[in-house]
């Protein structure tokens, strides 16, 4: 069974002779994050990156690590009022950050080339541009956003016409990455980290633009996953993506309190992805130690529509073969049962 045809049948709740492993991890520091237009140096290692990682690990799925492009450059210095935030336009496909995205994209499908596995884009949410381009650090739970929920109580209609004006250009740039650099889906980050937005507020106003670029994408390809990102315990209510149309969900279950059997279960059986922590067993275990934990992810969620990975990325420094560690033990687990 090809990598291709595995990833196809856990999409479609069939059996395969494995479950395929997915973990992720960024090729650059924080300091290098974002900085893909300002860093040529962080942009090269950013791409580079993945070399050396393929030759450790052969992925089941390819995801491709923007890290130095993850957040769209957002110019907000003018807005002082909701009001404001009617100014603010889709992306031009023609911007320096389009066609760097571009770049890096075809030369990390390149170093993949002859590899048989899906390949995923990574693309961040409208909701989460908006917040980082008001926040100084990464707009994750705990960080000074004070802007971005002054705003949301002045006018949340505001809020949802600006989030789906951005959303038309993430749509447009995953168009292009979908139907010009090779990539076969795209890996949808969207998140609502203790709680940030309330719920009536996420489903009415946030919701609809998330819906829009995963609706947009199915029409091109149907392997996308949305990932709903809960980082280091910092979890999502996942309740609020159940009606959210994507190929399979990577969770945080253990940021959220739950286990892969149930997400799988709340997702109405559709696939998911996960089970291990970020920097717990998979960083540190050894052989055995990570084995047993893939066989507890298995035991408790089944071998139908699953992927085994991590709530969120590893750490960079963790050795790549242990993912293999991970793929073994899945095998093992396969051929017992």
């Amino acid at each position: 069974m090809t990598k291709r045809e595995r990833f196809l049948k856990v999409l479609a709740n069939e059996p395969v002779d494995r479950v395929p492993v997915a973990f992720f991890h960024h090729f650059t520091g924080p300091s290098d994050w974002n900085m893909g237009l300002e860093n040529p140096e962080a942009f090269e290692r950013n791409i580079e990156g993945h070399r050396p990682a393929l030759e450790k690990f052969d992925p089941d799925i390819i995801k491709i690590m923007n890290d130095t492009l993850m957040m769209m450059p957002m110019d907000v210095s003018f807005v002082e009022t909701a009001e404001d935030l009617k100014k603010i336009q889709p992306m031009s496909m023609d911007c320096e950050y389009v066609k760097k995205q571009i770049e890096l994209t075809k030369r990390v499908v390149e170093i993949y080339k002859g590899h048989d596995a899906p390949l995923l884009v990574t693309s961040f949410s409208a909701a989460w541009l908006l917040r980082n381009a008001f926040t100084v650090d990464l707009p994750v739970a705990g960080a000074d956003e004070h802007i971005m929920k002054k705003l949301m109580a002045e006018d949340p209609q505001a809020i949802a016409d600006c989030l789906m004006t951005i959303s038309k250009g993430i749509v447009e740039l995953n168009k292009i990455l979908l139907t010009e650099c090779g990539a076969d889906g795209i890996y949808f980050s969207c998140a609502n980290q203790a709680g940030f937005f309330p719920r009536e507020f996420h489903q009415k106003y946030v919701a609809p633009s998330e819906k829009y670029v995963l609706e947009e994408a199915k029409k091109i390809r149907d392997m996308n996953v949305l990932h709903i990102c809960g980082y280091h315990g910092h979890g999502n209510d996942l309740r609020l993506y159940t009606d959210y149309d994507a190929a399979a969900y990577s969770v945080a279950v253990n940021a959220e309190g739950t286990t892969m059997g149930d997400a799988k279960k709340l997702f109405g059986g559709k696939p998911v992805i996960g089970g291990f922590t970020q920097d717990g067993v998979i960083y540190t275990g050894t052989r055995e130690e990570v084995k047993k934990a893939t066989w507890d992810i298995l035991d408790n969620a089944g071998q139908l529509g699953v992927i085994i990975g991590a709530d969120c990325t590893v750490p960079n420094d963790i050795d790549d073969d242990r993912f293999n560690w991970v793929r073994d033990a899945a095998a093992e687990y396969a051929a017992q049962h």
